[in-house]
């Protein structure tokens, strides 16, 4: 794995600011407006911030399957914080990689969209063999019958619900510590690649 080179203290802190914002006033918004798609994908942002808090020393770093409390990361002023070391970033963000991956490999797969690599016979081959990687490499916790462990159970049977929040808590996840790796030129432009 190349080594990463961050993103600087400042321009971290500053997207904190920008990100508690955009969720303050999101989360202000959503009782009356909960049909808004905009609104709820900025309240979901509310991950993003967690995870820049956590890379910043300032909040701990939940499971993929437990979102960060919104009061919690909208009361944390960022400027105190320390950027955790650059090894210690890239693990996490290969972790958020493959919950990411998972999240859209069950999407795919239910679309009937995805292509089965040649080596394997099964996508529960594929799952299987990634869960079990990720664990061997400290990037995911023990698997469960050959799939990821999520809301105490296999992944592969969550419901639609729980298959919805495990994908954004990944993918907002994902795309901070990417962005925070350097992925991209700003923030509205990180390639996610799965």
């Amino acid at each position: 794995m190349a080594r990463a080179k961050l993103r600087p203290q400042r321009e971290v802190v500053d997207r904190c600011r920008t990100l508690r914002i955009e969720v303050a006033a999101a989360v202000e918004r959503l009782p009356a407006a909960s049909a808004d798609a905009e609104l709820v994908d900025a309240a979901w942002h509310g991950e993003a911030l967690g995870a820049l808090l956590w890379a910043l020393q300032l909040a701990e770093l939940p499971p993929y399957d437990q979102p960060f409390h919104t009061e919690d990361v909208l009361g944390v002023d960022p400027v105190g914080g320390r950027l955790r070391p650059v090894d210690e970033i890239a693990l996490e963000r290969d972790s958020a990689r493959l919950w990411h991956w998972r999240a859209r490999t069950a999407v795919l797969q239910a679309a009937g969209t995805l292509e089965l690599p040649a080596r394997f016979a099964s996508f529960d081959q594929v799952i299987a063999a990634t869960a079990m990687r990720g664990f061997e490499q400290g990037l995911l916790p023990a698997p469960m019958r050959g799939d990821f462990r999520a809301f105490g159970k296999v992944y592969r049977h969550l419901s639609p619900s729980q298959l919805d929040e495990a994908h954004a808590i990944a993918a907002e996840r994902h795309h901070a510590l990417a962005w925070l790796a350097g992925s991209g030129r700003d923030w509205s432009d990180v390639p996610l690649d799965t």
